[in-house]
């Protein structure tokens, strides 16, 4: 038999703990950040924050489908104010879900260029880092020098690059569909399958690893990965790196493709205002340094001082192609991916 008095209790207890919790998430001066940048060097970047406004942050941090999936099942009780995970794939996966909201600044319009926002400004791209082609120069004397050039059947068994699961890779692919259409990507990630060293392995450091070990000869990775390694020691990456070379590839054509950290103000954010003011700081130019100095990124406002880790790399042209319409192509990349066999 159901005890009915204990069951209103309990409904009672409920009842008041959602609307203390509510209370809290709602209190001034907080700002709930859901993150999925895993970087201590953010450490810094969040309490200048605190430091310039009074606005205490309250870190959230995890997983970034965990974290969508999470503010989805809250709904209207979530606590989250602020997501920022990184590239173009999550930023879409999470405004897909209907957990975050467009959001009117004129900072963000007039600091952050329109390639790299969502065309329902739902999310704003906040650091860059360019997926690019490294090589072994003690073994290959003519890299290629774009994309395509990774499908030439003279790199076969020599290239390391990583799972078609990796975001990083569904957004390059997706860049290829935007950019020269769906038969084109799906000849050049054949052409990728065929020429690998090895199956589809690890993060990017390790195919950076592929080419100090003599593994590969060719790999493709984030600029930062590289640029980290020159910065401080990085297990099996910065003794070789003096064996390493790299290029920005398309410099002839539309330019190196640009991966994005972002972050967009949560659908329900129980403190608005700061969650805005939060991401019209992370446009200014403290912030925007610090992102390269702190995680050897480059800054999403043009202009910006870069760290000499990153400067190190050279000038080159990024591709400057709309990201909100790589979006829409991420679903065909994946696609792509499982027909040519890409694991």
């Amino acid at each position: 038999m159901i005890d009915h008095s204990f069951r209103h209790t309990c409904l009672a207890l409920t009842t008041a703990l959602v609307a203390a919790t509510a209370t809290t998430a709602v209190a001034e001066g907080e700002l709930n950040l859901y993150s999925s940048r895993h970087y201590d060097t953010d450490d810094r970047l969040y309490s200048d924050f605190e430091e310039a406004t009074g606005i205490r942050i309250n870190r959230i941090e995890g997983n970034a489908d965990e974290l969508i999936a999470r503010m989805k099942a809250e709904g209207r009780n979530s606590p989250a104010d602020v997501l920022i995970t990184v590239d173009t794939s999550r930023l879409t996966r999470a405004k897909e879900a209907g957990i975050l909201q467009p959001v009117e600044s004129a900072v963000l319009e007039e600091r952050i260029p329109g390639n790299l926002q969502d065309s329902d400004n739902e999310w704003f791209g906040f650091s860059q880092r360019g997926r690019i082609i490294f090589y072994d120069k003690e073994d290959v004397a003519e890299p290629p020098r774009t994309y395509a050039e990774l499908a030439d059947p003279k790199w076969q068994g020599m290239i390391c690059i990583r799972s078609s699961t990796n975001d990083y890779n569904q957004t390059l692919l997706a860049s290829i569909v935007t950019n020269k259409g769906e038969d084109a990507a799906r000849a050049w990630a054949q052409g990728v399958v065929d020429n690998m060293a090895r199956p589809p392995q690890g993060g990017d450091t390790d195919q950076l690893r592929g080419l100090v070990s003599g593994e590969c000869d060719i790999s493709v990775s984030n600029t930062y990965y590289f640029a980290r390694a020159l910065r401080t020691n990085v297990d099996g990456v910065t003794e070789g790196l003096d064996r390493i070379g790299w290029v920005f590839p398309d410099q002839d054509g539309n330019g190196a493709h640009m991966n994005l950290s972002g972050a967009g103000v949560a659908a329900h954010a129980p403190n608005p205002e700061a969650a805005v003011k939060f991401l019209e700081y992370l446009a200014g130019d403290q912030a925007q340094v610090y992102f390269s100095g702190g995680n050897d990124e480059f800054p999403a406002v043009p202009g910006v001082a870069l760290a000499d880790t990153v400067a190190q790399l050279g000038t080159f042209k990024a591709d400057e192609i709309d990201l909100s319409a790589v979006a829409e192509n991420i679903g065909t990349a994946q696609k792509i991916f499982n027909e040519v066999g890409w694991k």
